[in-house]
């Protein structure tokens, strides 16, 4: 703390100065009417001016009811952004909103603001855009969107975490009814988030195989395409192996903390260990199955290959739902803060995984019709533990042996 200074008479008459000017400020301040809403009430109103003014624009030759209009927009049904609405109140509300504030001079509302985050999520239209079809200006917007995903990181997390046994049990279960492998607990795939960078951001690490500046997504799903581990951050120009190795996710499973589970004994008693399934970009790995790649294949190594594309379709599909439900993870980002992004890339996943918790679905008009990196070429992981490698032929041997088992009872 400063030592305390004696006044100077010049001091008084700055002081007394500075105390008119604050009087004549107040006296004008009271000529500005403002109608301040109680943010802990539901706000109801904004939906029926939004719509009004914004369902003339809606791109479809077929006409909307406001109920598939409201999904169009937003993504969500009423009813889950209610619930959304419901996680993230106390924060919107709990620090002062100064400057959000609309064109009538009405303080926004938690749902509104909750909608134009959403927004701006959902369509990935510039912040002047989104702004425009709520009647807020842009620094609004970025406020708004900013504080939404701040809130969701932390209320609604839960929606986001690895399975306990019990969960778990239930995945391995779909997936072998679905895809017919045993014991697997998911699938794993990446995405790239395309961006523009300044001058001064740019280098080799960020750019990737496709000469564009972009983020890593990374993320492991379950047989419902719910997320259940994500890792992003990482620049879009390392190999997809690496990108393995850097996560969290890798960590723990090579330490034995995750995919420890239940071990499976195969038809011939033979170990089959929990695993996940990935493409050819990514390594074999004891708890990673991957396809065979050899050139002359036998059969039962082109069957294998089959069920591990069926299972890890799941993965595909949910990142093709994620970028196309929200769009600004698909449109080229104009020089988005490198430090922000990971944030908007994981509440986009919570999104994701609170429609499906939710019973919702997308509307199927904005989900993407074809792969999610669908100008990005494939590149092959030659790293093979032998571990995973006898893991991978244990389960051939097991799916062959069923099989064999299956044709005898049909035929008896």
């Amino acid at each position: 703390m400063a030592p305390d200074k004696k006044p100077k008479k010049d001091d008084f008459k700055k002081f007394k100065k500075m105390k008119n000017k604050n009087k004549k400020k107040k006296k004008k301040s009271k000529t500005v009417s403002t109608v301040p809403i109680d943010n802990r009430a539901i706000d109801s109103e904004w939906w029926d001016v939004f719509w009004h003014k914004n369902s003339t624009t809606l791109g479809s030759n077929e006409p909307y009811d406001e109920e598939d209009g409201f999904k169009y927009f937003f993504r969500i049904s009423k009813k889950t952004f209610e619930y959304i609405c419901s996680l993230v109140r106390e924060d919107l509300i709990s620090r002062p909103p100064s400057g959000l504030i609309n064109i009538e001079g009405r303080l926004l509302s938690v749902e509104k603001q909750v909608a134009i985050a959403l927004r701006r999520l959902a369509s990935g239209e510039s912040q002047v855009s989104v702004g425009a079809s709520f009647g807020v200006g842009q620094s609004t917007v970025s406020q708004v969107t900013w504080r939404f995903i701040e809130a969701m990181e932390e209320r609604a997390k839960h929606h986001l975490k690895w399975p306990d046994s019990n969960k778990m049990d239930e995945i391995k279960s779909t997936f072998e009814a679905l895809s017919g492998l045993p014991n697997c607990c998911g699938a794993i795939d990446a995405t790239h988030v395309i961006m523009t960078l300044p001058a001064v951001e740019t280098s080799d690490d960020w750019c990737d195989q496709e000469n564009n500046y972009s983020m890593f997504v990374q993320g492991v799903v379950d047989n419902k395409m719910r997320f259940l581990d994500i890792v992003t951050g990482w620049p879009g120009g390392m190999p997809i192996s690496r990108l393995l190795k850097c996560s969290g996710f890798y960590k723990l499973c090579e330490s034995g903390e995750r995919l420890n589970g239940k071990v499976r004994m195969s038809s011939k008693e033979e170990e089959i260990r929990e695993y996940i399934v990935g493409g050819a970009s990514y390594p074999l790995l004891p708890w990673l199955i991957t396809p065979y790649e050899d050139n002359d294949l036998e059969i039962p190594m082109l069957e294998l290959n089959q069920m591990l594309e069926a299972a890890r379709a799941a993965a595909v599909k949910a990142f093709s739902q994620l970028k196309g439900g929200w769009r600004i993870l698909s449109k080229v980002m104009w020089r988005p803060d490198k430090r922000k992004l990971p944030s908007i890339i994981l509440v986009c996943c919570l999104l994701h995984n609170i429609i499906i918790d939710c019973g919702d679905s997308l509307h199927p008009d904005v989900v993407l019709s074809g792969h999610h990196d669908s100008d990005y070429l494939g590149q092959s992981s030659k790293h093979v533990d032998p571990i995973g490698r006898t893991t991978r032929e244990n389960i051939t041997k097991h799916l062959q042996h069923c099989k064999k088992k299956a044709s005898c009872v049909h035929t008896v």
